[in-house]
């Protein structure tokens, strides 16, 4: 594929300028911006904007390379590990035993196996992750409060804040859970930072899984950040427990200018038909999976059509993970917990939200990336599990705009470090913007009035059509 340096000029719209803490709120300002085509992008660049949506799967923990799209059959024992390999539907590629629903779709898919933070530390690498700026400092864990340095708005805050909502519900959703460390301590890069309340993407805490699942309330209460769900009239926990610092400031006040508004989206008809997910056919639920992630991978699908412009998805702990292996944080027993509670389900419910996409001829309008923070090690410790790894992890895109078919970049020979085509958040956190119609160097201001760009990145043009 011919090499596209794709080039922006700054634009001139300022951000709204919001100062102190942000909390989950709605974008009214976002409402009156249009999507920032440049008009100086070639009429022959027929990827900018070709998304509509974008659906992220965030595997928090650091989903292993090795047993998913870069594994190392000829390493040692312990390098390669128990599992094997298989073949995809692209000849010379292949993916570790336990994704063969997804080995089979490979042609929708634009694979990227030489991501690199070289951050070890889970918040951090996702803070980078999340916001395409790197954390300060590096391989240190955030500390659940938040503010600056590491106060940069997320993906789903900057899409909200410039390109705006639109319908009845919010342009960005993060559901079911939000991310955090154990002790619940929050991760830095999850809202819209300094942007403020306004243009923070509504976190949704939920269990689609739940019986008789059913939205019998959505409001945003006086103070309250996520929009409370409940099932048969039992409320759901609350994020609010790692968040309470937010309750006693100033923050509150601010909410109630957007009160009204919110109440107004989430009693609309459009809401909670976004939110019926019981009206879905039983078997294609049993296809995405009967647990939460896959449950909350339909939901995401659903939000999409329903006109949401960025929903993420995290993948986040079972009840019964244990704080040596929690998610796909596998320090312990790694093989054992990717056959039993990992592959099977990130298999399912990644495959059939690609075909069913691919079904309903929504897939050419909606990106959807599969990330994780970071990698694991290459060496299997002596708990028969892989620690932190941020020098090498695989990234997979697909629809709105992507090139099927591309396997880019590659490790050493035993999926240690980037051996061709190293790429950081920035470039992957510019292609998304660039896909969803943001010109990455489309300028943006500080809170102290300093001029910066949306993205200091570059799009990766080899994954573009």
């Amino acid at each position: 594929m011919k090499n596209r340096k794709t080039s922006y000029p700054m634009g001139r719209r300022d951000w709204l300028q919001v100062g102190g803490v942000s909390t989950f709120g709605l974008t009214l300002h976002g409402l009156l911006r249009s999507t920032l085509a440049s008009d100086s992008i070639s009429p022959e660049d027929k990827t900018f904007g070709r998304a509509k949506s974008c659906i992220v799967l965030f595997l928090m923990g650091g989903p292993p390379q090795h047993e998913t799209w870069d594994p190392k059959p000829d390493a040692p024992d312990n390098i390669r590990g128990g599992l094997k390999t298989i073949s995809t539907s692209q000849p010379g590629f292949q993916v570790g035993e336990l994704m063969p629903k997804t080995a089979a779709m490979v042609n929708d898919l634009a694979v990227i196996r030489s991501m690199s933070t070289d951050d070890n530390a889970h918040s951090a690498s996702g803070y980078w992750m999340l916001t395409g700026v790197p954390h300060t400092p590096k391989n240190r864990e955030t500390d659940g409060k938040g503010g600056a340095p590491n106060d940069w708005p997320c993906l789903g805050g900057q899409v909200r804040h410039l390109l705006g909502d639109r319908g009845r519900l919010p342009a960005a959703i993060t559901l079911p859970e939000n991310i955090w460390n154990t002790g619940k301590i929050n991760w830095s890069g999850q809202t819209a930072g300094w942007l403020g309340a306004n243009a923070d993407p509504w976190l949704i805490m939920c269990d689609p899984n739940a019986a008789e699942f059913e939205i019998s309330e959505l409001a945003l209460g006086e103070g309250v950040t996520p929009i409370r769900m409940r099932n048969r009239g039992d409320l759901l926990s609350q994020f609010n427990q790692s968040m309470d610092h937010l309750l006693r400031s100033n923050v509150v006040s601010r909410m109630n200018r957007y009160q009204q508004r919110a109440m107004d989206m989430l009693s609309s008809k459009e809401a909670r038909r976004a939110f019926a997910i019981e009206q879905e056919d039983d078997l294609l639920r049993d296809s995405y999976g009967r647990n939460r992630f896959g449950q909350s991978v339909l939901l995401a699908r659903r939000m999409v059509e329903s006109g949401v412009r960025l929903v993420q998805v995290n993948w986040t702990r079972w009840e019964h993970d244990t704080s040596a292996a929690p998610a796909w944080d596998n320090h312990a027993r790694n093989e054992a917990r990717l056959k039993k509670d990992l592959m099977p389900q990130m298999d399912a419910a990644y495959s059939t939200l690609i075909n069913d996409l691919k079904q309903r001829g929504l897939l050419e309008d909606t990106l959807v990336v599969w990330m994780g923070e970071f990698g694991r090690t290459p060496k299997i410790n002596g708990r028969a599990g892989r620690d932190h790894w941020g020098h090498v992890y695989p990234v997979a895109l697909a629809g709105g705009g992507v090139q099927s078919g591309v396997l880019l970049g590659s490790s050493d020979n035993i999926g240690g470090f980037p051996t061709s085509y190293r790429r950081e958040p920035q470039d992957l956190h510019a292609t998304i913007l660039h896909l969803l119609g943001i010109a990455p160097q489309t300028e943006i201001h500080t809170p102290e009035g300093r001029p910066s760009v949306v993205s200091r990145g570059e799009v990766i043009s080899e994954v573009l059509l």
